[in-house]
């Protein structure tokens, strides 16, 4: 794949440009937001209420010192309480009007999550070469979040590991490159709102309408654009798992 990715071409500095630029259409008040949410749900995203933005820099949670602020599930059961079904979420969405909202990984999906200078970079080489990249989602706090499928599902348990293999949600400034959220973790799923004094937030770059790819389709061109925004030579993509030990 990474010999398919060499060089730039007009067509590349525009997408470049497009990618920058572009914010998707959202819908303005908790109509468009629960729109988002169904479509989410509706191409199989396993949702769940999470946090959501405090005064300043806080967190809605009651949890002193939040590490992770507006970017939690509000339960310890969200990995049973995830869902897709249409009528509990319309019913979270009416009753938990501020909340942000997870998908849990590993059920269905999972996301490869890359700092957002090397996800651009990766996105734009993967849509010039015609790869299907599925959805993908970007974050004001640095990062892209690229939604695929699993890597294994109840039938073949053997071939699933947990998440604190790769990363965890609550250590994940130890893993400033490629993160692989799968069984056992969560992100956020647009439209979701972060903390600080500005309106950041998580927003789709490509909407949950694209089907979710193989991961090992996107996993070169990831791991080649994580090496180069590290400043380091890209290695064999075995050398990228685990990601987090």
């Amino acid at each position: 794949m990474s010999a398919e990715f060499g060089g730039r071409t007009g067509r590349q500095g525009k997408l470049s440009q497009w990618l920058r630029g572009r914010r998707p259409k959202e819908a303005a008040g908790d109509g468009g937001r629960q729109a988002l949410l169904l479509a989410a749900a509706a191409a199989g995203l396993p949702l769940a209420p999470a946090a959501h933005p405090g005064p300043g820099y806080g967190c809605s949670c009651d949890r002193v010192g939040c590490p992770t602020p507006a970017r939690h599930p509000v339960s310890f059961a969200w990995q049973t309480q995830s869902t897709t079904d249409r009528a509990q979420i319309e019913r979270w969405s009416r009753h938990q009007p501020q909340a942000n909202f997870i998908t849990a990984t590993g059920m269905v999906h999972d996301v490869l999550d890359v700092p957002v200078a090397a996800g651009r970079e990766a996105l734009e080489r993967l849509l010039a070469a015609g790869v299907e990249t599925g959805p993908v989602a970007e974050s004001d706090d640095g990062r892209m979040l690229f939604f695929t499928l699993t890597r294994g599902t109840p039938e073949d348990e053997d071939e699933w590991w947990p998440c604190e293999l790769d990363c965890h949600p609550e250590t994940m400034d130890e893993h400033p490159g490629l993160r692989w959220h799968c069984r056992g973790s969560y992100v956020l799923v647009p439209p979701a709102r972060l903390p600080g004094d500005d309106d950041r937030s998580v927003r789709w770059v490509r909407g949950p309408e694209h089907p979710l790819p193989d991961p090992l389709s996107l996993l070169e061109a990831l791991t080649d654009a994580c090496a180069r925004h590290a400043g380091q030579e890209p290695g064999p993509i075995g050398a990228a798992w685990p990601l987090g030990h």
